[in-house]
């Protein structure tokens, strides 16, 4: 229950019951002005009212209605309805009517993930050409404002907004060109709903109820139980830690904060500069004494187990959509082998929420990038194995990456790629859904061959679309990427070429070969791909046990409301 409002609650219960209040029907804020509706699938339409009361909703030559429960709340299903680029108007009438207008019908994808999703359109590298060049009313966007919860909410803060340079420009730029490649191929209206948040984990967008039927996920579901029996002491507390870290922080500022602003200032300038000119980017300054952290919120934050589902996803529940595409796994890239349990659990658990049986799931795979280390091996690993689930698809971000920089600029080819893969997923015409991806290993004497599923129509040496400043380009004559090793473990870097859609690998120095790895880096230096334009995925055909496994590197996440918040 939300503790500051347990009262006002119980008060307008108790007037609702003696009948000297009469509550509006309402609906939750991702139905509005400008929203774009699911085509071809029943419409849920749902809300709150009196207990009993009837209410009514019409949309088109659609209408249907529902009676209000015990417990205020009602749903309608609307028959499936065709594609339309014409607007709608929908009606929703009980004691009151409400106006919805500008509807249209087409595909509504969700968009989510942590910071590389959250990455706006206005900081890509090129957002100068395409920003002026966004304005489509067929196009729509729901930005979901960032809300922590250790319960479900009903609703969620934003509202519908027709796609324009100043109103994208702050939404996904992934979400954008995805959506933007979606409406050039079917012609036809796409509906955005951005829910994401930097810097956080995927269980924090799995419920718990969904953790729950994975037993080895069982301490995240301990963690919210704990975070739940520590809230009312939490919350008590919470005022006076902030009280000390406006303290702390006033004093940073004034002792280290000045000086660190303007050299930031002055990195951010040299920053553009070097993106002008092609070269490389300067290292971002640190401060001499690092700032002062803000208290976790008492709910225990977007970290925490299920927080983000609760907060940012169950209100969305069941708006009818056509899938979702999710760009993360940073934040878990210390404990990668969990990851291919976890994320399968999070994906299934969406589905089961949403009662849409297995809509089109995509997702992208970690880029490169250096200091990411040999847990972003395992994490990609597992992206792949994710694959078995029906109706997935990845599109890799391998060669697109920024070596330096956990959050590449690029995310034009990202969204491209997304759309490409969404073409077989979600709309069943024939194509790719991934790069490369391996599938056998035949030991041949001294050779070593690789065969591949996803080949599209050939394996190709291939090359970015994008290259980071001060990265030098891959060779487009020779096939790189490749590790051979035989029975001693010992890696060494392997002759590979292609024959069909196999790859044949081998080493002066290993006669009798067992295993191969590709890319298998946090940064690796790779150039298979098909010929869609696709690159191959990381792999290894081993299962050694390499150096343990370090604590990951991933950016600070974007702080939550400094204010106590609600159980």
């Amino acid at each position: 229950m939300h503790y500051p409002q347990l009262i006002g609650s119980l008060i307008a219960a108790a007037l609702v019951g003696s009948g000297s209040l009469s509550a509006d029907v309402k609906l939750p804020s991702i139905f509005g002005d400008h929203m774009v509706l699911q085509q071809d699938t029943a419409l849920p339409v749902w809300g709150t009212a009196d207990s009993g009361e009837k209410v009514t909703v019409t949309l088109g030559n659609e209408t249907g209605s529902a009676v209000a429960g015990a417990d205020g709340k009602w749903m309608v299903k609307l028959a499936p309805l065709p594609e339309g680029s014409t607007p709608l108007t929908m009606t929703v009438t009980g004691k009151n009517s409400l106006k919805f207008d500008d509807v249209l019908v087409g595909d509504v994808w969700v968009c989510s993930g942590q910071s590389n999703m959250e990455f706006a359109l206005g900081a890509a590298h090129d957002e100068k050409t395409e920003l002026p060049q966004a304005t489509d009313p067929q196009l729509r966007i729901f930005l979901v404002t960032k809300k922590t919860s250790l319960d479900p909410l009903t609703d969620v803060a934003g509202k519908w907004e027709l796609c324009a340079p100043n109103t994208v420009n702050r939404f996904s730029a992934v979400g954008y060109f995805f959506g933007h490649d979606l409406r050039k191929s079917l012609n036809r209206p796409i509906g955005l709903i951005g829910t994401y948040w930097g810097g956080t984990p995927a269980q924090a967008w799995t419920s718990i109820s969904g953790l729950q039927k994975e037993p080895s996920l069982k301490h995240f579901v301990d963690a919210a139980d704990k975070a739940r029996a520590d809230f009312p002491k939490a919350n008590a507390d919470f005022p006076a830690k902030m009280e000390a870290y406006k303290a702390e922080k006033a004093k940073w500022d004034q002792e280290v904060g000045t000086t660190y602003n303007a050299t930031l200032k002055d990195w951010n300038d040299a920053v553009a500069q070097a993106r002008a000119t092609g070269a490389a980017l300067p290292s971002r300054p640190v401060p001499s004494v690092p700032a002062p952290k803000v208290p976790t919120t008492p709910d225990g934050g977007p970290f925490l187990t299920a927080n983000l589902y609760n907060g940012m996803l169950a209100p969305l529940i069941p708006y009818a959509i056509k899938g979702a595409i999710w760009y993360q796994g940073e934040a878990n890239a210390g404990a990668g082998l969990e990851y291919r349990v976890l994320f399968s659990r999070m994906i299934s658990d969406w589905r089961e929420k949403w009662g849409q049986g297995d809509f089109p799931f995509l997702f992208v795979q970690l880029a490169a990038y250096k200091p990411g280390g040999p847990n972003w091996n395992i994490l990609r690993e597992s992206q792949t194995k994710t694959l078995a689930l029906p109706h997935t698809g990845m599109a890799s971000a391998l060669d697109i990456g920024d070596p330096n920089n956990i959050h590449p600029i690029d995310k034009h080819d990202v969204g491209h790629r997304l759309a490409v893969i969404a073409q077989t997923v979600a709309y069943g015409r024939k194509g790719v859904i991934s790069g490369p991806l391996y599938d056998k290993i035949e030991v041949k004497g001294d050779k070593v061959q690789i065969s591949f599923t996803q080949t599209g129509s050939g394996l190709m040496i291939g090359s970015a679309p994008w290259t980071a400043p001060g990265v030098t380009p891959l060779p487009n004559t020779t096939l790189v990427g490749f590790l051979i090793a035989g029975d001693n473990k010992k890696w060494v870097p392997a002759d590979a070429k292609i024959e069909g859609n196999t790859v044949i690998v081998s080493s002066a120095d290993v006669s009798k070969p067992v295993a191969v790895r590709y890319a298998w880096e946090a940064a690796p230096s790779a150039n298979l791909y098909n010929k869609e334009g696709m690159p191959a995925s990381p792999f290894r055909t081993d299962d050694w046990v390499d150096a343990p496994p370090t604590p990951p590197t991933t950016p600070a996440a974007p702080s939550t409301n400094a204010a106590p918040v609600t159980k």
